[in-house]
């Protein structure tokens, strides 16, 4: 794969010297950051950031420099597999893990007290309403 991906980052080299670009330029007009097009160049873009973005970056790199990318990764289709990534869920603080139930008992609180606050109200009000005669 790393040959492959070497291969094609030549392509983008050779172009790129062909059009008399820096990579200071390059970075200018796509926004991608000039280590990223060196990785690319080189084929080891994959060391340095996800697949995906990898991916999205060497397709915005060859869009702009007329290089046909479509065309390049039916012909190389081991260069642009993505590696397998690993990712590692820590848990915490906004996770979805199962944690001891220490406030899990007071949210049904405040509900209950003003459940008996509107009781306590309209009991006074039916007493009210008694004694003046209105009921």
């Amino acid at each position: 794969m790393s040959e492959e991906l070497k291969r094609v980052g030549s392509v983008f080299k050779s172009k790129r010297k062909e059009l008399n670009l820096s990579l200071k330029e390059v970075e200018n007009t796509t926004s991608i950051r000039s280590s990223y097009l060196e990785a690319i160049e080189d084929g080891l873009i994959h060391q340095y950031i996800s697949g995906v973005y990898a991916l999205g970056f060497i397709k915005q790199y060859g869009n702009f420099l007329g290089i046909d990318v479509d065309t390049m990764m039916r012909e190389h289709p081991h260069a642009f597999r993505m590696p397998a990534e690993k990712h590692e869920f820590s848990y915490g603080i906004g996770t979805l893990e199962v944690r001891g139930n220490v406030g899990g008992g007071v949210k049904w609180l405040p509900n209950v007290l003003w459940a008996g606050a509107a009781a306590i109200v309209l009991v006074l009000a039916w007493y009210l309403a008694k004694f003046l005669g209105v009921i």
